[in-house]
């Protein structure tokens, strides 16, 4: 599996595009989000005049894209190990199968990190378009919309992992709440 942070973004969109499983909508929530700080973080540095503790925000936004980045590759790699298990022969124990299932669905951490960071991107954008320079409100409130997407598409994978591996662990309640801040924060500034 090729790395998606080395890829050139032609490559990585033909690759979503392409009729394998992976990348899937997990990675592409965190390129979503990690975008998402990316523009924050020019926002921030561009309001640098507006904002006194602009500097801080710059840090702040860097340290969430360098975070979600990564969770691209890491979903695409939790993927692999639930079509693994899904696909195995449950040789005459369906319990061992079904709990290899689980085991790997447990990846629902890799989405819930997502959402999480995605809340907290959509909070800082929205932070910027109604504070930071008016002259990159549209920016930043871009930002906050695609923070918002990729949050609620990794929250809605953390309910159907959780769900189908009949998961009770107050994963899903937790996405959902890190939706709800997402979606709070953009109604606010649009």
């Amino acid at each position: 599996m090729n790395n998606y942070l080395e890829q050139s973004l032609a490559d990585f969109l033909d690759s979503v595009a392409s009729g394998e499983p992976t990348p899937g909508g997990g990675a592409v929530a965190a390129v979503a989000v990690a975008l998402a700080a990316g523009l924050s973080g020019m926002a921030a540095r561009l309001s640098v005049g507006h904002l006194a503790d602009a500097e801080e925000l710059v840090e702040r936004a860097e340290g969430l894209r360098q975070r979600v980045a990564p969770l691209a590759q890491e979903d695409a790699s939790a993927y692999v190990r639930f079509l693994a298990a899904y696909r195995s022969q449950d040789n005459g124990d369906p319990e061992s199968r079904r709990e290899r299932i689980q085991t790997a669905l447990s990846g629902a951490d890799v989405p819930l990190a997502i959402a999480e960071t995605g809340a907290e991107v959509a909070e800082l954008a929205a932070l910027l378009a109604r504070e930071g320079n008016p002259n990159l409100r549209g920016d930043a409130l871009a930002a906050a919309l695609l923070a918002k997407a990729g949050t609620r598409a990794a929250a809605e994978l953390v309910e159907i992992n959780t769900t189908a591996g009949e998961i009770a662990n107050g994963r899903a309640g937790r996405a959902g709440e890190l939706t709800a801040r997402a979606v709070e924060a953009v109604e606010v500034v649009s």
